[in-house]
């Protein structure tokens, strides 16, 4: 805030400066101008006696003097055609000034000064001479730069007077500032000192009450949790022991496979509600060994329904930079879609494969295709919650990757969901039968 503060106070202050300045550099130059002009014009003039009542001979040399001295070029046309002085061609100012009228007009060499001379017997004579841009513009360079100078050195003088001026006001930003960060990093004590105008004295009390009421409320979320993990695994229980009691071992073990799953996903989301995150990077999965096992799960549902899978996955271990729940509920995610979102019986095929700094999977079927906006959250084409392709997306991003959208060049939807590499060891892959995310 302090730099943009200054930022105003230097466009403030450019502006009012160009607003003074410039006129008085143009008003500067049009003086030098009318000056040099109004000089060449008298030096002209002061020949029109001698033009008028001397011989050729005496107006020459009287020319070449007057040239000499003035350093500009003089030329004298008289009226039987003669050019005394410098000699130039009869410019359409001299044919107008042979008719009688004296005048100035702008040439491509400077300014032109022509005064009509009568009086002589054989006609009027015109005195000719030009004002060069280089005498027209001369002390301007210097006057414009004294100018400029004077101009910075009051913008500066502005900007180091708001400095001082901001530095008592950003102080107490700054200070919310940093509390506001220690709030976001979890340091539910931290509290600001409020200070400075009155206004930033209320918002510094409005953030402390802020914090406040954010430790009362956490301390209630976390009671809830906990009521709610109880609530969650009596029923868990109930249906472990549900399955257990199946004569088919195999239907058994599924089941039981499935409430397991369910059980830590549950355990999983109580520990996120209850702000026991992991270490930040420290995440590290095999992306082969996770696939593999959501496929292996995925394929009994497939065989049900007559679907045909394609599985081409590359050599691992591939680690990749997320939590092996996460990836397993992205894959869920992704397979669910094609069963969600496709007719039975439609083949589709997971592709795993390293590609330079991250690991690809893509999930492409033969169904009618998936609209681009599918991926923002809550979007949903078939009535599902439509939080499938944002829980995928939002993995990659984690990871430092993406999820890309396309269409497959026979017809059909194509997933891509570009994962970082890792470079830790991969966490243990555990079987993760549980039910999927849609």
């Amino acid at each position: 805030m302090r730099a943009r503060l200054a930022l105003l106070v230097a466009a403030v202050s450019v502006l009012i400066v160009i607003a003074f300045l410039v006129p008085l550099a143009l008003l500067l130059r049009t003086a030098a101008v009318d000056r040099a002009t109004v000089r060449a014009t008298a030096d002209a003039q002061s020949l029109a006696p001698v033009v008028g009542t001397a011989d050729p001979e005496t107006v020459r040399l009287t020319v070449e003097q007057l040239a000499a001295e003035s350093g500009r070029p003089v030329s004298v046309f008289l009226p039987d055609g003669d050019v005394l002085g410098s000699h130039s061609p009869r410019t359409p100012a001299v044919e107008l000034a042979g008719r009688g009228q004296s005048l100035t007009a702008e040439s491509a060499d400077g300014r032109e000064v022509v005064i009509a001379v009568q009086g002589r017997p054989d006609g009027t004579a015109v005195i000719r001479t030009v004002v060069p841009y280089a005498e027209m513009t001369a002390g301007v360079g210097r006057a414009w730069l004294v100018l400029a100078l004077l101009g910075v050195l009051l913008v500066l003088i502005g900007l180091a007077v708001a400095d001082r001026l901001a530095r008592n006001l950003v102080r107490p930003i700054d200070e919310l500032s940093a509390v506001s960060h220690r709030l976001a990093n979890a340091e539910l004590e931290a509290r600001v000192q409020p200070a400075g105008p009155a206004e930033l004295r209320e918002v510094g009390g409005a953030l402390n009450h802020l914090a406040g009421r954010i430790q009362e409320l956490l301390v209630q979320e976390r009671e809830q949790v906990a009521d709610l993990s109880h609530r969650l695994r009596t029923p868990l229980t109930a249906l472990r022991l549900e399955a257990e009691s199946l004569r088919d071992p195999q239907d058994a073990a599924r089941i039981t496979d499935a409430v397991d799953g369910l059980e830590r996903a549950v355990t999983g989301l109580i520990r996120q509600a209850r702000w026991r995150t992991p270490t930040a990077g420290a995440a590290s999965t095999d992306a082969v060994a996770a696939v593999t096992d959501r496929v292996a799960f995925w394929s009994v549902l497939a065989e049900d329904t007559g679907r045909a899978v394609e599985l081409d996955l590359a050599p691992g271990p591939l680690p990749v930079a997320v939590p092996a729940d996460e990836l397993a509920a992205a894959v869920d995610a992704l397979l669910g879609n094609v069963f969600a979102h496709t007719p039975d019986g439609t083949a589709f095929a997971v592709r795993l494969a390293p590609g330079g700094d991250h690991v690809m999977l893509t999930v492409a079927d033969e169904g009618p295709g998936i609209a681009a906006d599918s991926v923002r959250r809550g979007a949903s084409q078939a009535g599902s919650t439509g939080l499938g392709l944002d829980i995928a997306r939002r993995a990659a991003q984690a990871s430092g990757g993406r999820l890309e959208l396309g269409e497959r060049p026979g017809g059909g939807a194509e997933v891509i969901l570009r994962l970082g590499r890792a470079t830790g060891t991969p966490e243990p892959q555990t079987r993760a039968s549980g039910s999927p995310v849609r």
